[in-house]
């Protein structure tokens, strides 16, 4: 680690920032108008979640606060069964699911009810297909939204990043998993832990499953070893959890002071060669004690001097910890000391792993001892210098001040890094121009001087030769102006002060004048030098901000594709001397590469590897030049990562291959790919808008155009109706084939009339001009007109019915469920054979009634059973049969508009609860409600 400066005067710490504050007040105003999550997590089952959960809800109900069992799962434990005596039970609704009913949690019920405190076991659940959302864990999400507290159980091998490393141990992968984003925000975490021997008893006493569940569960998931292995970690999870609520609490009280919760090591990684070493014995540590870890390296002014070299193997040892395990951050401060131990206290880091310090001047102290005075609550381990680098000279990289800076490369005091860091191609004059230059400032100073000591007092000659002194610092650096400082010194005594043209002193007090001018001058050289290149390192970050703002501001009126790819690559080559290119994904998400445009562009894409380009998108994750995959590649690539998706890669060949190794370029160049990534995003989406637009737009335009076509169409297709009625009932009496042909002309009438009839009831639907007149009736009445509606399309069938005696009466409207009645009907006759069976049924499920229209013909095309519901959707594509496929989509606008649900089903053949015949098979459903009371009779 590099060697701190002297000890400076401690600041108070800096004031809480008010945008921070706002922000932390409006997240705590969120989080309180939301419900409170706690988990009762464990490392297998059986260990007492679920009996833990129902322990703390009976205290809370005893002490007064409202409880609701939502679902809990007992799996036949008697003690768990008792525990739920005198609770409140929220009933289950029932879902039919291939034949069966199966017991869900009532949402919606429990939505209604809104209580306080709601008990949802299993939160890994998979809900039945129909339920609102798959996941129990989303249900738990939408009580949390609407304010309800809620207790539930998880176990470790549900979470999902630790779902494949439970299978690895067990040799069992569960389906069911649980995002750690849902367990990581939750407001409570309660560990229930059991050792392994007493869960083996409990399994063999029946108190986990029943016996030959618990026999099978013995022989491979419940293993000792397996059971030793997941408590371990649930164990280091649940420390995990406890260890981010630490440091959340920290953060929220503003709490400086280090606690010693954890063992997370902060490795210190300095400029001297023995970074790796550092590095390297921090992981082994790390590992020994089973802890992560931390490695920063802290970069000062006066650091950014440093050689390209020097500064590239300072990155590649930050490199290799975070290839080690380590989360890594480049710093920057004035001080290092203090840069590390605010982030040390700021991830509550005990113990700081730092380099044994070399010898530095006497009046110095050694940085671990800095360290100590500093936070003498902290930990400091010193790693030891291996034999093999302690033997080797050493170049001290320390200018005086500790932070290690010494002039290499250009004579103002910025290396080859420094001039990299400001982007802009620096001077590169020879060292000894500089140097000359200063010293002949110097002695042209005397000798302009030298007729003026008649009119001019020595103080200010002097002080003549102490602005040369800051001119030359502020010109040339550093050394040249010490030299101008020793040699203006040399020249003041040589030609001013008596005796003249000699270096002899008369007078004690011009050695004192000499020596104040020799340190003023030393003093404002260095100040002067370092304010030089503070105000270098200040106008790249101008620089680099007004790149970003013109870049953002380009990109935001940006409205294609092409805009955006333009931009991107012409603000790179202007900000980063670089050539770039943007790969952009089709609809398989296969990156494809841009045509070349001109002979640069073309050079430029015979280099690129669309493989490496194709890793990195599909991985999200940087490749190529500079990175730990294919480095050895020309060309850098960069995931363009956008909020929703990653949009596409961003490949990038620098000038020098070392470019892309600089922090500061690399920050930027994130930046630049994080808003056009942000902009392609944006132009997706506007590109979707639109289409959404157009497409409504164009549904709006062809039920207008259909509803006054439709309209229009009624009164002379009426008409034509009549007619053919009194054609074939004239008199004198047609002959056999004229009634033939006037019975036909009826039948295609009446057939167009109701083609009509649909589609003006289709529109009306969905421009909602449809008045519903919704009455409490029963249902035997609308299927009996409905029958009797399709008496002539079903004469060729078998019709049957089979209606409970004790139907409830059902609120809706007669006319639109006789026509949903009809149209399945009409369907089942169109496409099934003469003679086939049809049969009417309805029963009674939870909340709902369902009314299912079923048959024994050919059943419906495989995989279409959704698709029939859209709109000029048939069930053949290509089919004699008339129809233009509107009757479906007609039947789920009129159940949908009644609050129920309408799907297909089809058996191939094959009897099954879901299609009883075997043919085809509609069902819809009908909510319940609660009828009126009917009046007593006298």
């Amino acid at each position: 680690m590099a060697m701190f400066p002297s000890d400076p005067v401690r600041q108070d710490p800096a004031r809480p920032d008010p945008d921070a504050l706002l922000a932390q007040v409006q997240a705590q105003e969120r989080k309180a108008a939301r419900g409170k999550l706690r988990i009762y997590f464990g490392a297998s089952a059986g260990v007492g979640k679920t009996y833990a959960m129902l322990a703390a809800a009976r205290k809370l109900q005893d002490s007064g606060q409202p409880v609701l069992v939502g679902v809990v799962e007992t799996h036949g434990r008697a003690d768990t069964a008792a525990m739920l005596a005198g609770l409140d039970l929220l009933p289950l609704r029932a879902v039919e699911h291939r034949g069966k009913r199966i017991a869900e949690f009532d949402l919606d019920g429990a939505l209604e009810r809104r209580p306080p405190l709601i008990l949802m076991d299993e939160l890994a659940h998979s809900n039945a297909p129909g339920s609102r959302h798959p996941k129990r864990w989303q249900d738990v999400e939408e009580l949390l939204e609407a304010g309800i507290d809620v207790l539930t159980t998880v176990n470790v091998q549900h979470l999902e990043s630790l779902n494949d490393v439970v299978g690895g141990i067990t040799g069992i992968r569960v389906g069911e998993t649980v995002p750690d984003t849902v367990f990581d925000q939750a407001d409570e975490v309660v560990l229930v832990d059991v050792p392994a021997d007493e869960l083996l008893a409990r399994l063999r006493s029946g108190k986990v499953y029943q016996a030959p569940q618990a026999e099978r569960a013995a022989k491979n998931f419940f293993r000792k070893g397996n059971l030793i292995a997941l408590r371990e970690l649930a164990l280091r999870r649940t420390a995990d959890r406890v260890e981010d609520d630490v440091r959340a609490y920290r953060v929220e009280q503003s709490i400086a002071d280090i606690w010693k919760t954890g063992a997370a090591l902060l490795a210190c990684v300095g400029p001297r060669a023995d970074g790796e070493h550092t590095v390297r014995s921090t992981a082994r540590l790390a590992g020994q004690l089973g802890t992560g870890w931390h490695a920063v390296y802290v970069e000062t002014p006066a650091l950014q001097r440093l050689p390209a070299a020097q500064r590239e193997h300072i990155l590649k040892s930050l490199k290799l910890a975070e290839e080690l395990g380590a989360t890594t951050a480049v710093l920057s401060g004035q001080d290092i000391a203090l840069a590390a131990l605010d982030y040390a206290r700021s991830h509550n880091l005990s113990k700081l792993v730092v380099g044994r310090g070399h010898r530095t001047w006497p009046w110095r102290a050694p940085h671990i001892k800095r360290l100590a005075q500093f936070a003498p609550d902290l930990d400091l381990i010193e790693i030891g210098v291996p034999r093999n680098e302690a033997a080797m000279p050493r170049t001290d990289t320390s200018d005086g001040d500790g932070h290690g800076g010494r002039e290499q490369g250009s004579s103002d005091g910025l290396g080859s890094a420094g001039a990299e860091l400001a982007g802009v191609a620096l001077d590169q004059r020879r060292p000894a121009t500089g140097y000359l230059i200063a010293a002949g400032a110097s002695i042209a100073t005397a000798l302009a001087a030298t007729p003026l000591l008649a009119y001019l007092d020595l103080a200010n000659i002097a002080m003549l030769f102490l602005l040369v002194v800051v001119l030359v610092a502020v010109r040339y650096g550093r050394g040249p102006s010490v030299l101008a400082t020793c040699v203006s010194v040399a020249c003041f005594d040589f030609f001013f002060v008596p005796p003249r043209f000699t270096l002899a002193v008369s007078d004690f007090q011009y050695v004192i004048t000499f020596v104040v001018m020799l340190a003023v001058g030393l003093i404002t050289g260095h100040l002067t030098s370092g304010l030089r290149f503070q105000a270098r390192v200040a106008s790249q970050r101008e620089r680099r901000s007004r790149a970003l703002y013109e870049f953002a501001r380009e990109l935001s009126g940006a409205l294609q594709t092409e805009q955006i790819f333009d931009t991107t690559q012409s603000a790179i080559q202007r900000a980063f001397r670089a050539r770039a290119t943007l790969l952009l994904p089709d609809d398989d998400g296969r990156l494809q590469a841009p045509a070349p445009s001109d002979s640069t562009a073309r050079t430029h894409l015979s280099m690129l590897d669309t493989g490496i380009a194709q890793w990195a998108f599909d991985r999200a994750e940087a490749a190529g030049l500079g990175t730990g995959t294919l480095p050895a590649s020309r060309i850098f690539y960069l995931p363009l990562v956008a909020p929703m998706r990653t949009r596409g890669v961003l490949a990038i060949e620098p000038e020098q291959r070392r470019w892309i190794l600089i922090p500061e370029q690399r920050q930027q160049l994130d930046t630049f790919a994080a808003l056009a990534a942000i902009a392609l995003e944006r132009v997706h989406y506007i590109e979707v808008a639109q289409n959404a637009l157009v497409s409504m737009e164009s549904e709006r335009l062809r039920n207008s155009l259909l509803a006054a076509l439709s309209h229009d169409l009624r009164t002379p297709l009426t008409s034509l109706v009549g007619l053919s009625e009194a054609l074939a009932g004239s008199r004198p009496a047609l002959s056999e084939a004229q009634q033939a042909s006037a019975q036909a002309l009826h039948d295609e009438a009446r057939r167009l009339s109701t083609m009509v009839a649909n589609l003006l009831d289709m529109a009306r639907i969905q421009s909602g001009d449809v008045q519903f007149n919704l009455q409490w009736q029963p249902l035997e009445e609308v299927v009996g007109s409905a029958l009797r509606a399709c008496s002539a399309a079903l004469q060729q069938h078998r019709v049957s019915t089979r209606l409970p005696a004790d139907l409830p009466l059902l609120r809706y409207d007669a006319v639109l469920i006789e026509r949903v009645l009809a149209n399945l009907l009409e369907n089942a006759a169109k496409y099934t054979p003469p003679g086939a069976r049809i049969e009417i049924s309805a029963a009674l499920h939870g909340a709902w009634l369902n009314v299912m229209v079923y048959d024994d013909g050919p059943g419906l095309p495989p995989g279409r059973e959704e698709a029939l519901f859209e709109k000029f959707t048939r069930g053949e594509r290509e089919s004699a049969k008339p129809g233009v496929g509107l009757g479906l989509a007609i039947c789920r606008a009129i159940v949908s508009a009644h609050g129920g649900s309408i799907h297909a089903a089809s058996g191939h053949g094959v009897a099954s609860p879901a299609s009883p015949l075997g043919g085809a098979a509609f069902t819809f459903t009908l909510p319940l409600g609660t009828p009126p009371a009917m009046p007593d009779e006298e």
